[in-house]
């Protein structure tokens, strides 16, 4: 199956699949785990295949988008995304144009990707969000992966594929920016399903299961699992009951 590239709101770089019926008006964009490398051919070929148009956007100043990684919050690329939807856009690879009326737009998110789609969520536009082992609180960073670490890798280990200053890194720490637990009473909680394993040492449960618990969305537990990803979304047996949830 392609995998379609283009670029929305001037500065994102977008990967996208486009479903067997083009006239279908479901989407789902993917907010991915931070640092890692940009791949998720095998989620959007999958959910593509199951009638969806998914789409895989690069945040600012992270790989080939624009820009400068968290002088926005990187929620408001994704409302980017979904504003730029509304407008053709073009595969590069093919030359090809496309112009959708989205009805659902539904996003995932995992880890670093996770406050993305649930901030994303207040917008009402938005249909669904499910996220994979999500950051809910930065201020309660792990041992395992306390923030000046995570900066230093992101730093020394990928370079200029995350363009950013420890300034604008620092803003995470604070407790005021990109973080979910500070927007608690603005969230709906029937737009929200969140997966998450007991044993993940990088995003500790514990948070998670109180903020699920706080706003009584649905929160699905393991106990074992390590750090989940979206990739755990082509199985089957976790398809079924996120589609449904998408459908409801």
């Amino acid at each position: 199956m392609h995998i379609g590239r283009t670029r929305l709101s001037q500065d994102i770089i977008t990967e996208f699949c486009v479903p067997k019926n083009k006239k279908s008006n479901k989407i789902i964009i993917f907010c991915s785990g931070v640092p890692g490398a940009p791949y998720k051919d095998d989620v959007l070929e999958f959910w593509s295949k199951k009638g969806y148009w998914t789409f895989f956007p690069r945040y600012r100043g992270t790989w080939e988008s624009g820009g400068k990684f968290l002088t926005r919050s990187p929620h408001e690329d994704i409302l980017d995304v979904i504003d730029a939807l509304e407008y053709p856009f073009e595969d590069y690879w093919k030359h090809k144009k496309y112009h959708l009326k989205p009805k659902t737009i539904n996003i995932v998110g995992s880890s670093f990707g996770g406050p993305a789609a649930i901030l994303a969520s207040r917008d009402k536009r938005v249909n669904k969000v499910v996220c994979m082992a999500p950051v809910v609180d930065w201020q309660k960073e792990h041992k395992a992966e306390p923030l000046d670490a995570l900066y230093t890798l992101l730093t020394d280990a990928f370079g200029d594929a995350y363009r950013i200053n420890k300034s604008s890194w620092n803003k995470l720490a604070r407790g005021n920016f990109y973080n979910p637990i500070k927007y608690i009473n603005e969230l709906d909680p029937k737009k929200l399903m969140i997966f998450h394993a007991q044993d993940d040492d990088i995003v500790k449960y514990k948070p998670v299961a109180k903020f699920a618990k706080k706003i009584d969305c649905q929160l699905i537990s393991f106990k074992r699992g390590g750090h989940l990803s979206s990739s755990m979304l082509c199985k089957y047996k976790h398809y079924w009951r996120v589609n449904r949830f998408f459908n409801t």
